[in-house]
């Protein structure tokens, strides 16, 4: 089992940049696929990025498309945030999933396929 815990968000303004990390403590972080995740006030929660288990995949919802980046270490992941807009402000969220060896190199959008989450960090962007 893993936790993760969230931190970096804050207010900035349109236009700015923001960092995000996630820090994996307990069972080592290298054996699982990550992802991250925003839920906006009155909103389902919905998919920002995902990168692979190997690191060597990364997928990114069309909403970001570059303007994020997601990378990782063996006990952090990050999530640098580029160019934010007003319509990026929500809360973000960290997600685990152990994955086996054979596995390293898929990559997971959907809430309902990750096993562990960070508490969230807030993100707000103002125009």
């Amino acid at each position: 089992q893993v936790q993760l815990v969230e931190s970096g968000g804050g207010w900035v303004q349109a236009g700015g940049s923001l960092r995000l990390s996630c820090a994996a403590s307990g069972r080592t972080f290298s054996i699982y696929a990550m992802g991250w995740f925003r839920q906006a006030l009155g909103k389902e929660r919905e998919f920002v990025a995902a990168i692979s288990r190997s690191a060597g995949r990364t997928y990114f919802a069309d909403s970001v498309k570059g303007r994020f980046t997601i990378s990782r270490d063996n006990a952090m992941g990050y999530l640098q945030m580029n160019s934010l807009k007003p319509e990026d402000t929500a809360v973000y969220y960290c997600a685990g999933k152990e994955i086996g060896y054979a596995s390293r190199n898929y990559l997971y959008t959907g809430t309902t396929a990750y096993d562990y989450w960070g508490q969230g960090t807030q993100v707000t962007v103002s125009s």
